[in-house]
């Protein structure tokens, strides 16, 4: 059985390309983006202009809708504040026409006409007492809660202020306590470090009386040394003599 060719026909790229000849115009070129159609300079400056115009024309449209805004605004707001007292005022305009109305209508009964309109009339002050009422109650409870927060905004600034007060009566006994500390470190490591160089300065006393002392003995021990030799040498040399008589009295 014989061995499959695996082998693939290879094909250089180049010389493919070479092959296909040129590719196809797909779009426009550099020349054509270099050669477009441009605008002169009196042309963009007409454009500018017209965009100036434009925007000052916006510029107005909006200045004029802010003042209408402010306007409406302005009313509004008189509407929201004075809210209550035309209210109050409008209720007291219906009531005095509705009174109109009735006595106009029930002329010919004047007792009932007149008993209307006074039942109206106390209606009438009855609730505007009972507004007056309401609104004493409100400014009460209004200066009750606004005596609350001041005296729980005081509370807190007077706590506030004890705890900062505490923490730098601390800070200070630390700082004391520090110092205090260091101080006795620096006088204990002088006291020591006294002791040391008492202690030192002894040890070289005794290590100098020391030396001196064997300095000494070693100079007593080489007089002592060089008196012996003398005495040895003087003791010779009259022995020698000795010897030096006797030879020659025996010679005689």
């Amino acid at each position: 059985m014989g061995k499959r060719d695996n082998r693939v026909a290879y094909l250089n790229p180049i010389a493919a390309a070479r092959a296909r000849g040129p590719a196809p115009n797909s779009g426009p070129t550099i020349q054509d983006y270099l050669s477009r159609p441009r605008p002169s300079w009196e042309e963009v400056k007409e454009q500018l202009e017209k965009k100036k115009k434009g925007s000052r024309a916006l510029a107005d449209f909006e200045d004029r809708m802010n003042e209408r805004w402010k306007k409406e605004l302005e009313k509004n707001r008189e509407k929201v504040l004075g809210g209550g007292e035309k209210k109050e005022k409008d209720k007291e305009k219906k009531e005095k026409k509705e009174k109109k109305k009735k006595s106009s209508r029930h002329s010919s009964s004047s007792s009932s006409s007149s008993s209307s309109s006074d039942s109206s009339s106390s209606s009438s002050s009855d609730s505007e007492d009972d507004d007056e009422k309401k609104n004493m109650k409100k400014k009460k409870k209004r200066k009750r809660s606004s005596a609350r927060r001041a005296s729980d905004d005081s509370d807190t600034e007077s706590e506030t202020d004890s705890r900062e007060s505490s923490k730098k009566k601390k800070k200070k006994l630390d700082g004391d306590k520090d110092k205090d500390e260091r101080d006795g470190r620096r006088k204990r490591k002088a006291e020591r470090s006294h002791s040391e160089s008492s202690d030192e300065s002894d040890v070289d006393r005794d290590a100098e009386s020391k030396k001196k002392k064997r300095s000494s003995e070693e100079k007593e021990k080489i007089t002592d040394k060089s008196k012996k030799k003398k005495k040895k040498k003087k003791h010779k040399k009259h022995s020698k003599k000795k010897k030096r008589k006797t030879s020659g009295s025996e010679l005689d």
